[in-house]
């Protein structure tokens, strides 16, 4: 380096003189514009300057509109979550409401039964299964942390999926509706007929203890019934395929479930389910007609009059003119004879 600048150093010497020579006039000579007159090193100045500031302007802008674009995506990505979940629930309570109002058709219904809803669930995802063909666990990447307990229910917007049987402080294994170790308590839609619900070796689902007199017909909806004490009432568990051969007094109904228990991706865990119970007032009336319960939420009507019973109109009150009263004759005497 030292014998470079010592080879050219009288070059070098040259160009920094010219170099602050032309610094010098360039400070000094003004060029005239439409505002008036700008010194010529400040318009070279802001023109050297001027591409790089608007290449800076330029990157802060775009990295703006990335940063932007990503917070956007984000929310979107939440509200898409939030829309998803309240999706979810509002078809589960679509199917309960339609399940309480082919209920609301039966002749009769018990006041004190106390009715289930669920009030809160946690969204999980399937991350594996026991990996056989004969597999009837899946687990789920929520745990303890998120409040799950043996017995849960899990579900889908689409209908039941099985119970939780092991938690994890970071997972836990569910228990599919299909495996035969275990039944789910459910009623038919239209017959009302209550059975259990329950899985074959073979990955089958079966409904039993329906007697064979009784009439199922194939394509009729199954829901849940509440009275296992783990599911609530009135979530889909599957529809009748087909009626098969009995070995006993009991029906071999063979059911297919209304979840696709081979494609499960998302699932939801039920931690808390609210039960309403009956006033006091309904305790003490005990089972009350369904029609009974309806009059008394429609308009009231006013009561009919007993047909048995005649309503005489009162009379119209008249004026009475008192009659003249004769007087008394006397009873004849003994002058009046002679």
């Amino acid at each position: 380096m030292e014998n470079l600048l010592s080879r050219h150093r009288n070059a070098t010497i040259l160009v920094i003189a010219l170099f602050v020579q032309i610094i010098g006039l360039a400070s000094q000579v003004k060029t005239a514009n439409e505002g008036g007159s700008t010194r010529l090193i400040r318009k070279w100045t802001v023109s050297l300057f001027t591409p790089v500031e608007k290449a800076v302007v330029a990157t802060g802008h775009g990295l703006r509109h990335v940063w932007s674009g990503y917070i956007d995506l984000r929310h979107a990505h939440e509200e898409n979550a939030e829309l998803r979940r309240q999706l979810e629930q509002m078809k589960i309570e679509q199917a309960r409401l339609q399940a309480d109002a082919a209920e609301a058709h039966r002749l009769q219904v018990l006041l004190d039964f106390k009715q289930q809803f669920i009030s809160q669930t946690v969204a999980a995802q399937v991350i594996g299964s026991s990996g056989t063909e004969q597999s009837r666990v899946i687990k789920i990447d929520k745990g303890t942390g998120d409040g799950h307990k043996k017995d849960m229910p899990v579900i889908t917007p689409d209908g039941v999926i099985g119970k939780v049987i092991n938690v994890f402080p970071g997972s836990a294994q569910v228990l599919l509706i299909t495996d035969p170790s275990w039944g789910i308590g459910a009623v038919l839609e239209k017959s009302r007929l209550q059975g259990i619900l329950k899985g074959t070796p073979s990955g089958d689902e079966r409904l039993g203890n329906i007697l064979a007199d009784e009439k199922v017909e194939v394509g009729e909806r199954v829901f849940t019934s509440g009275g296992d004490g783990i599911f609530p009432k009135g979530l889909p568990l599957g529809t009748v395929s087909e009626l098969l051969p009995r070995n006993d007094i009991f029906l071999n109904v063979a059911v297919k479930p209304a979840a696709n228990l081979y494609q499960l991706e998302d699932v939801l865990v039920v931690t808390k389910i609210v039960q309403v119970e009956p006033t006091t007032d309904q305790q003490m009336a005990g089972p009350v007609r369904a029609s009974d319960v309806l009059s008394q939420r429609l308009p009231g009507v006013p009561p009919k009059a007993d047909a048995t019973k005649t309503i005489t109109p009162p009379k119209p009150e008249v004026a009475v003119t008192p009659k003249p009263v004769p007087p008394k004759s006397k009873p004849p005497t003994t002058e009046d004879n002679q």
